[in-house]
């Protein structure tokens, strides 16, 4: 049975033809990590399916290669070099270190100049680039320039971090035609607007700015090139315009698990200020914060459209449930955004109210309490 998931994966999600050049790979829990026994086994049983799916890529398709590095510090910070020259050759990699540019990009330090170079670089080797990549790492790689330069090569990434193999038998096994269809209509929707209103039976109360911001889709279909998603995928995002977001986060969930009490993230001028609360999760957010102020930074709304996503307890899927939405801190710099750090985190708010502001002042309700109306 996880054979016709992989085949899927591939074929229905990645449009994978023979010969194409892929690469998957994973992260390997560090020595100064300490993992629950819950999420010991979750990523052990993640790096073994990520070897096995390259096994099946190879066999199946060929010319398939498999990476693991010790995991990142953060979802959103740049994995090792190892990883670049796997995906883009061994050709980009060295002009971009000739060129003191590696270097700069790995720390998130590329000036917009810098990076544009970068994209030059990459494109003049794209011929040695992977044509599909699915990083079945469990911290994400999404919002990091080493994705970026893989689309810029033609690279079409499917990223999946926490994932739980057991999702290509729930959420993974969707109409994907009909969630499409869903997703491109809502991001419509939600691009008229220039200010969004949410509230949340929690206490959750948030005003977002979002004029001259694009609402994109992410439906799991990442047949073109350059195509970028998450798998399991199903919902509609945006950077809200930075420095405009006022109110309230109160959130109850981690990225694996069910915080053992609330805690409220006080958000004034698009940062968070203050947080309230006294779960240890609390002592995570206060250590990144610390790092730099970025991480403050209210980075992204979505709105979940998979109906067959159900799990609170995992980010990955819990922000696709279908009448969510999740809001992130940190890093919007890879989908639209202008802050460049190397965290990106999200919170999933669930029976959300969510109201669309248009330039005229007319209100129209996106969600109530968690129905989807668009």
């Amino acid at each position: 049975m996880i054979q016709e998931a992989f085949a899927s994966l591939f074929e229905v999600n990645m449009g994978v033809c023979k010969g194409e050049r892929i690469l998957v790979f994973s992260d390997i829990i560090r020595p100064d990590e300490a993992p629950s026994p819950v999420d010991l086994d979750r990523r052990t049983r993640l790096l073994r399916v990520a070897e096995e799916a390259a096994s099946f890529a190879a066999a199946t398709y060929g010319n398939t290669s498999f990476v693991s590095f010790p995991a990142t510090a953060a979802s959103g910070a740049e994995p090792p070099a190892s990883l670049w020259r796997a995906a883009l050759g061994d050709a980009a990699v060295e002009n971009l270190n000739g060129a003191g540019l590696l270097p700069r990009l790995l720390a998130k330090e590329a000036t917009p100049a810098e990076i544009e170079e970068a994209r030059q670089v990459v494109t003049e080797h794209r011929d040695h680039a992977a044509a599909v990549v699915v990083a079945l790492a469990n911290n994400s790689t999404s919002h990091t320039r080493f994705r970026h330069l893989v689309n810029t090569a033609g690279g079409r990434f499917a990223s999946l971090p926490h994932f739980d193999p057991e999702m290509f038998f729930t959420s993974m096994n969707v109409d994907w035609q009909a969630l499409a269809a869903r997703t491109r209509r809502l991001a419509a929707a939600v691009t008229s607007a220039v200010e969004i209103l949410i509230e949340t039976p929690n206490g959750t109360r948030l005003r977002m700015g979002k004029r001259g911001r694009q609402a994109k889709g992410d439906d799991g279909l990442l047949t073109a090139p350059g195509s970028f998603g998450n798998l399991p995928a199903g919902e509609v995002y945006l950077a809200p315009l930075e420095g405009t977001s006022e109110g309230v986060m109160v959130i109850e969930y981690g990225p694996t698990r069910r915080l053992s009490s609330p805690l409220e993230l006080i958000v004034r001028e698009g940062m968070v200020v203050e947080i309230r609360g006294s779960e240890s999760h609390r002592d995570t957010l206060e250590r990144k914060f610390a790092e730099s102020d970025k991480n403050r930074n209210i980075a992204e709304l979505g709105i979940g459209t998979n109906d067959q996503a159900t799990r609170p307890d995992n980010i990955l899927e819990a922000e696709k449930i279908l009448g969510t939405i999740h809001i992130a801190l940190g890093d919007n710099s890879g989908f639209g955004g202008t802050v460049q750090t190397p965290f990106h985190e999200d919170y999933v708010f669930f029976q959300p109210t969510l109201i669309a502001v248009d330039k005229d002042g007319g209100r129209t309700d996106m969600l109530r309490g968690g129905t989807l109306l668009v």
